[in-house]
């Protein structure tokens, strides 16, 4: 089997993918992919790469103004009929230090706007823009029946080759598996011009794979969910990538900021090789879930999703540093198991959840993961395999210490209160982070021990 890790991009999208030893066939579904500085005039060669003749070109007013009107420029002077749409904001001001103030959501509303604007003679969706125009894209592709592409504005996000879109659905923050867009292209001079909150954000998104990885492999161990180790080697490279020039990103180097854009790529391949989620996002991404919900439960902005993850990877590994200090106590366990009161539960629910909670013990009744059976089979397999666990730890997780210094270094925040998110909030979000969606994570692991509230208090201490 060849090493994904070792691989060019254009080994990694061959059409016909790779039969792997995890009994999957890997494919990416990528058509066209370039990377490089000055290339946006070349949106064109995107558009012939995928057999099409006339995109919907889709944009917020911000990526308009970025790249919107170049691609709008290059497409008409190679006499490609196109359609553009700029998609409303509604959103209001952002709140975030040097963003613009106007901000779109990847939401009902979105989605409805350009699904009604749909030129119908268009033959494909081609979004400007990062995370969230990109998203929206690939749901209305899927619902429509055509294929999307994607010219980047920020090194942002990992989703850009990915084949799921992180969508708001009833305020509840899901993941919708939609198709790989067929199209890339990243012209790193305006990436490289993002604002710098996008920058970090990358980063952000991208230091979570360690946490990811790790935790999809004591997951793999504990519940037998499936598991690719050369799909784990691809994020690993991708990571290595990144961190191998992430003190160059503050200085906007449009070489290093390729090696990023170029990273964020691979690890969205990752995902489309494996399908799922899994590899690219663990607990840390679950800080930033319960974060956005609470927000949009109470009507307030919140911060970029990378920025939000990266401070859920610093708040992860403090956790995993308590958490291998442990030795498995089955009766204490066991006690906490025969103690669970559902009503209380529920309760708790209704507490952090708010108004979706109806949609979060819907996921429990559907997957029981509160189910005293399910949890003796669990618990038998971690005292089972408890060492193993933790030379998963040691082999996946970066120092603590290096990492912070890393991340630190480019200026982005590091901290729930650098970006206005309260203790109680943090604590909520972790409370809530277990039930949020079926995934078994380091909290997971914890409250099949019986150590939720331990983990609590002292989550609370590193604050």
């Amino acid at each position: 089997m060849p090493n994904f890790g070792s691989m060019t991009l254009s080994e990694l999208i061959r059409p016909e993918g790779y039969k792997c030893t995890c009994g999957k066939r890997h494919v990416c579904g990528l058509k066209y992919l370039n990377i490089g500085r000055g290339i946006v005039s070349e949106v064109p060669k995107l558009v012939a790469a995928m057999g099409k003749k006339r995109p919907f070109v889709v944009c917020d007013g911000n990526t308009y103004e970025v790249a919107g009107r170049k691609v709008d420029e290059a497409l008409t002077a190679a006499g490609v009929e196109h359609t553009t749409y700029v998609i409303p904001c509604t959103g209001g001001d952002s709140g975030l230090p040097g963003m613009s103030r106007e901000r779109i959501s990847p939401a009902e509303w979105e989605v409805g706007s350009v699904t009604m604007n749909l030129d119908p003679a268009c033959d494909m969706l081609l979004a400007v823009g990062s995370g969230v125009v990109n998203d929206i894209c690939k749901v209305v592709a899927k619902a429509t029946g055509r294929p999307s592409a994607v010219v980047g504005t920020a090194p942002s996000m990992d989703g850009y080759a990915s084949n799921n879109a992180a969508m708001e659905m009833n305020h509840v923050k899901v993941s919708l598996y939609t198709a790989v867009p067929e199209g890339i292209l990243l012209d790193t001079d305006i990436l490289a011009q993002a604002p710098m909150r996008m920058l970090w954000a990358g980063l952000g998104d991208m230091v979570a794979k360690y946490i990811a990885i790790c935790e999809w492999r004591i997951s793999h161990l504990i519940t037998d969910e499936y598991y690719c180790e050369d799909v784990a080697e691809l994020m690993r490279a991708a990571l290595r990538k990144i961190m191998a020039v992430s003190d160059r990103i503050a200085l906007r180097d449009p070489d290093a900021i390729g090696s990023v854009a170029e990273g964020l790529v691979l690890a969205g391949i990752g995902m489309a090789y494996a399908e799922i989620s899994r590899p690219a996002s663990g607990l840390e991404h679950y800080f930033s879930h319960m974060w956005e919900m609470m927000a949009l439960e109470r009507g307030e902005p919140y911060d970029l999703h990378g920025i939000q993850v990266g401070i859920g990877t610093v708040l992860t590994l403090k956790i995993y540093e308590k958490l291998v200090t442990v030795t498995p106590d089955r009766a204490k366990a066991e006690a906490h198991m025969m103690s669970f009161d559902r009503a209380a539960w529920e309760a708790e629910v209704r507490r952090v959840f708010g108004h979706t909670a109806d949609q979060i013990i819907a996921i429990e009744d559907k997957v029981h993961k509160n189910d005293p059976a399910r949890h003796a089979q669990r618990l038998d397999r971690i005292i089972e395999h408890w060492d193993e666990i933790k030379q998963i730890v040691k082999e996946e997780l970066p120092d603590a210490k290096w990492l912070c210094d890393a991340m630190a270094a480019t200026g982005m925040p590091m901290a729930p209160a650098d970006i206005g998110v309260p203790d109680k909030d943090v604590v909520d979000a972790y409370i809530g982070s277990r039930d949020i969606r079926d995934k078994y994570l380091s909290c997971s692991v914890i409250w099949d021990l019986g150590l939720t509230d331990e983990f609590i208090e002292y989550l609370k201490t590193c604050l």
